[in-house]
């Protein structure tokens, strides 16, 4: 699919299995932030929408003025954190690497990167518009015969 230069429909109806799609107050911003703290690539990025994509995997962000003549809008609380209890994890991020870019990209650390009993290494990372994103990679051999 290429996200630049499909219709709105025809992007619509490729969609397939789980998506995500984050209502935020700077489309722009918010944008900026995903791709500047986890390396996404942003399409189609203007005040209303963007189509973000990390891996294979397609989100989108829209603007809360685009839903609002859709019920979910008015649930969405004034001030963050917006999506309290969800936390989004992306598996394939360094939270090392993450949480050093997150501070000067407008980002609050939850949780400093650490080494989990599940296996995996973690951070937990606050966006601006309030969503709790969780970079994640396996820990190392050395990290697992650490803990």
């Amino acid at each position: 699919m290429d996200y630049e230069s499909i219709s709105p429909q025809d992007f619509g109806a490729g969609l397939r299995g789980l998506g995500l799609n984050l209502l935020v107050r700077d489309v722009r911003g918010e944008a900026a932030f995903l791709v500047n703290v986890y390396g996404m690539t942003a399409h189609r990025i203007s005040a209303d929408f963007a189509i973000m994509v990390y891996g294979d995997q397609v989100m989108q962000l829209h603007a809360d003025h685009t839903y609002a003549a859709n019920p979910i809008l008015g649930l969405v609380p004034e001030s963050p954190p917006r999506g309290a209890g969800a936390s989004i994890h992306l598996f394939d991020t360094d939270p090392d690497i993450a949480a050093a870019r997150a501070t000067g990209a407008g980002g609050m650390i939850l949780q400093p990167p650490t080494n989990k009993p599940h296996g995996l290494r973690e951070c937990c990372i606050l966006c601006p518009d309030g969503y709790a994103w969780v970079a994640s990679r396996p820990l190392t051999e050395t990290e697992r015969n650490a803990t």
